[in-house]
């Protein structure tokens, strides 16, 4: 497999059978993973800028360029507030049209999961009722009390609170709200997401606008 097109990369733990595995993407962007029950996920949002053949996913810097991507459903990803520092800690958010394209926005072997596979994956951490609590990063959150310096974590799902950039390229909840894309929509202009939030142990399943930008996590074929 060449490295462009996303390179697994398997160390142990200890000395037992346990292994965890890092992905890479045709950026070079190196993503933890962690399985929970049947699932393999990132444990890390997405940062790739390139579709899987190497064409250049379309950033938007600014609201007048994300809202007419949008309108012309197209794809294209910002920084929160269009600012870069916050994609080192929370990582880009992308609309839905980039999320689906033909092209591939994941590396090879892994996917956008759909509405089922998040299902399976809340219904195995104890439901919708209590598996945002698990979900969450421990850092990161502004009610969170640990105030150390960002270290992403390697060894659970880790959902940050990286906020949402709304159609018209506005945004609003980062430190707050994490909010991620699953392939499925549910009616034209709509597709369902997963959101977390500070002043919630649950998760929220919620149809949103496909020109809405929102995380991305992945999860293995």
């Amino acid at each position: 497999m060449k490295f462009g097109q996303g390179l697994l990369v398997l160390f142990c733990l200890g000395t037992g059978s346990l292994q965890a595995q890092k992905v890479a993407d045709i950026d070079g962007n190196i993503y933890p993973t962690i399985t929970i029950g049947s699932q393999t996920w990132t444990a890390r949002n997405l940062e790739v800028t390139k579709f899987r053949n190497g064409e250049t996913i379309p950033e938007a810097k600014s609201l007048k360029k994300w809202e007419n991507a949008g309108n012309e459903e197209k794809p294209a990803w910002c920084y929160y507030n269009y600012n870069s520092a916050n994609g080192t800690k929370y990582g880009k958010l992308y609309n839905w049209y980039a999320v689906n394209d033909s092209r591939g926005i994941s590396p090879e072997g892994l996917h956008i999961p759909s509405d089922a596979e998040w299902k399976i994956l809340t219904d195995t951490l104890g439901g919708a009722i209590a598996a945002g609590e698990i979900m969450k990063s421990k850092i990161g959150w502004d009610n969170t009390a640990d105030k150390t310096p960002f270290i992403p974590e390697f060894n659970g799902f880790s959902g940050l609170p990286g906020g949402i950039c709304n159609h018209s390229g506005a945004f609003y909840g980062i430190g707050d709200v994490g909010a991620w894309w699953s392939i499925t929509w549910s009616r034209a202009d709509i597709a369902w997401s997963r959101n977390l939030f500070y002043n919630s142990k649950g998760v929220s399943r919620d149809g949103t606008y496909k020109r809405v930008g929102l995380s991305v996590r992945l999860i293995k074929d």
